[in-house]
């Protein structure tokens, strides 16, 4: 895949110089590898957030000073209020060497059965993978248009040759369910909601009732 490339600068290193690196609007970040020195650098905010929130795989070349290193964004903090990256980590590649990342999962076409009325629930958008890095993908692609009501696609559906899965095979993807069973679970919800707030269920009341009634029936014989 074409990576785009990171233009970087160097920086120092120590809680001052990091402090002025984010007050010039950058982030501090560094790169590392099995047989590759660590090196710290800083990039803009603007490109590394173009990086992070780009919905395909986050690879890239990082060039500095003349140097181009073939990376992945393999880690990075946000400010827990601004959402303002505040570190990143960039492992750098290794041919012949596999490497762990996290992939997007892009769903193609409509499903079948939510044509005929069926909801369709996506509940993996990224996948842990080990390959290659010139297997590494921009997005693993799975195709749902052949889903009926009732049908799901797990990880093990998926190609097992180019990638190495970190997640239970038995996971499912995607599934399209009959509408009628989520109302149905509804409205099961909203009854054991009401019983938790302190609410008989329908009929107890009256029978509660008389009883209350003939408590004081009872205490107006003895008067």
């Amino acid at each position: 895949m074409d990576a785009p490339t990171l233009n970087a600068e160097p920086r120092d290193t120590g809680k001052k110089a990091t402090r002025a690196v984010r007050n010039s609007n950058n982030v501090p970040c560094i790169l590392y590898g099995r047989d590759t020195d660590p090196v710290p650098f800083q990039v803009s905010v603007h490109d590394l957030n173009r990086l992070i929130y780009s919905r395909q795989t986050s690879v890239v070349d990082v060039s500095m000073n003349g140097d181009t290193w073939s990376c992945v964004l393999k880690d990075f903090d946000l400010h827990p209020i601004s959402d303002v990256p505040e570190h990143a980590d960039f492992q750098v590649l290794k041919e012949g060497r596999r490497v762990t990342l996290t992939v997007p999962v892009s769903y193609e076409g409509i499903p079948e059965g939510q044509k005929n009325g069926g909801d369709t629930q996506i509940l993996v958008r990224e996948i842990t993978i080990s390959c290659l890095p010139e297997n590494i993908p921009s997005e693993i692609s799975v195709d749902i248009s052949d889903l009926e009501i009732g049908d799901a696609i797990h990880l093990y559906d998926l190609d097992q040759e180019a990638y190495s899965y970190k997640m239970a095979q038995g996971q499912t993807l995607v599934t399209v369910v009959a509408p009628h069973l989520e109302a149905l679970a509804t409205e099961d919800e909203e009854e054991e909601e009401e019983l938790e707030e302190g609410e008989l269920p329908e009929g107890e009341e009256g029978e509660l009732a008389e009883g209350e009634e003939g408590e004081v029936e009872d205490e107006e014989a003895d008067a």
